[in-house]
This record gives structure tokens, C-alpha cells and sequence, in this order.
């Protein structure tokens, strides 16, 4: 049978290992930083989206068109911006795809489960 004392020891043994063992992988490699995650659909394009339908309602209630040049300038930055966002998911999905034809699988299922949980 074996005593308490001597699993105690082994226990702080591995620790002393393990540890020994991270603190010299951290200084050879270094840390890998992970990417911050970054949804599409953020707090301006819910901003544009509610101002073009602002400037759509004031150009149905205004009947002599005086606001046409305003709804064109919102409409215009709007889609800019939904633009620049389509381009970032373009890269993300480009990035996915890149990760399956060079079989890196942890990133393909992380760039899977980025697009899933969003």
C-alpha cells in the first residue's frame, strides 16, 4: 500500500516537471496570440441601417422631394460600408478555405465555428 507522503511527493514531482517543461516551451517558442474575433455586423452597421431608414421614411413623408440628394448620400455611405464588411468576410472565408487545402483542420474548425456561432 502506498503511503500519502509518497503521492503527495510525486504529485509536486510532476508539477515541478510540468511546469519546468511550459516555462521552457513559453521561452523557445513564444506565445501564440490568438485572433480576435471580429463580427461583421457591428454597432455601425446597425447605425447605417437604422439612418437609411430614417432617411427613407423622411423622403416618404416629404411629397415635393426635397431630401432626394440626402437619402443618396446615406443610401451611397451605407453600402460603401456594408461593402468594406463584405470584403472582411470574403478574407475570412478565403482564410477557411486556405486552412482546408493546406490541411490545417484546427483552423478550418475554428473558422467554421466563427461563422456557426455568429
Amino acid at each position: 500500500m502506498e503511503n500519502i507522503s509518497d503521492s503527495e511527493d510525486i504529485n509536486i514531482a510532476w508539477e515541478n516537471i510540468k511546469g519546468d517543461i511550459t516555462n521552457l516551451a513559453k521561452d523557445s517558442l513564444g506565445l501564440c496570440e490568438r485572433k480576435q474575433h471580429k463580427p461583421w455586423f457591428d454597432e455601425e452597421c446597425s447605425h447605417c441601417t437604422d439612418q437609411r431608414k430614417q432617411t427613407k421614411v423622411q423622403r416618404l413623408l416629404d411629397q415635393k422631394g426635397n431630401n432626394v440628394d440626402n437619402l443618396n448620400n446615406v443610401m451611397h455611405d451605407a453600402i460603401r460600408y456594408f461593402r468594406k464588411n463584405r470584403d472582411y468576410l470574403k478574407d475570412k472565408i478565403n482564410e477557411v478555405d486556405t486552412n482546408s487545402k493546406n490541411k490545417n483542420i484546427r483552423g478550418l474548425y475554428r473558422g467554421i465555428s466563427d461563422f456557426t456561432k455568429g
